[in-house]
Order: structure tokens, then sequence, then C-alpha cells
């Protein structure tokens, strides 16, 4: 098969668009040094836990307060890496938040998922409420999804 001359152009700008498509969808780190956080207060103790309940909900995290405690003005800490800074969570409230709200010291967000991700989604672990920079950190309690709690009963057969 021979090439004429007017294909060899659009040979070229074909191939120069997938290029460009392909590395703009195969962003492998979320990173944003701008929105880069400070460092987990890991000199700062768990004082409680709370009965706030944490559900991942795919690309986002889901607060359930059925607390009689109201937060406000504090920072929201995902795994001691990932922070996000909330004005409010009242009681009885139930709140989604966007994981690509959390960032963290280098300006490195989690992995939220989805159909063309490079990573698999951060797992929610630990979710700890700071709500000034000396008082000792909250628990809230973090809800495994039914995939996680699948792996762990298969880790425990094996």
């Amino acid at each position: 098969m021979r090439l004429t001359a007017a294909a060899i152009p659009a040979i070229a700008v074909l191939l120069t668009v997938v290029s460009v498509g392909a590395s703009i969808g195969c962003e492998t780190v979320r990173r944003d040094p701008t929105k880069a956080t400070r460092a987990y207060p890991f000199e700062l103790p768990q004082a409680r836990i709370v009965q706030v309940q944490v559900f991942n909900d795919g690309d986002a995290m889901l607060l359930v307060n059925a607390t009689t405690e109201s937060w406000a003005n504090f920072d929201l800490w995902l795994n001691q890496r990932y922070m996000l800074h909330l004005d409010q969570l009242n009681s009885g409230e139930t709140k989604r938040i966007s994981l690509g709200e959390f960032w963290d010291l280098r300006g490195e967000g989690p992995f939220p998922g989805g159909l063309f991700r490079y990573y698999p989604p951060t797992p929610i672990r630990l979710v700890q409420v700071q709500t000034s920079p000396t008082d000792p950190l909250v628990g809230l309690v973090a809800i495994p999804t039914e995939r996680e709690l699948d792996q762990a009963q298969l880790k425990k057969d094996n």
C-alpha cells in the first residue's frame, strides 16, 4: 500500500491528536502543587471516637452525623495523609464530599476511582476531625465497602 502526498498530513494530524489525547487521559497521579496542605499532625493523640459514619460512595465519601454534636471550621483528615477544610458539619446532617477535594502535603490527591482510573481507588480507612492545632483528634467510624469485606473474608479463608 502506497501513501499519497495528500494522506501524509492527515495521518500526521491523526497521530498528534491520538498522542495528545492519550497523554491527557493517562495521568498517573492527581497533582496540583497550589492545593498542597500541611502535614498530618502525628504528634496529636486521638482522644475519642464519635458515631459519625463514613461511607465510600464511589468517587466521594458520605458523612452521616447521627450524633447531637456539630463541628464548625475544622479539618477533616483521610488516612493520615489527605486533608480538607470544612466550614460546618451539623448534628443530624448527611454530607457528600468528593474525594477530589482532598489534598496532601505535596499537592497530591487520593484516587477517587472511576472507569478509566490508572490506580485502584483510595480506600477510606481512617477519618478524623481536627478542630484546632493543639486539641486531640476525633475519630469517625469508617464503614468498609462490600468488596473490602469480601476481600478480607477471602484472605481469612486462605
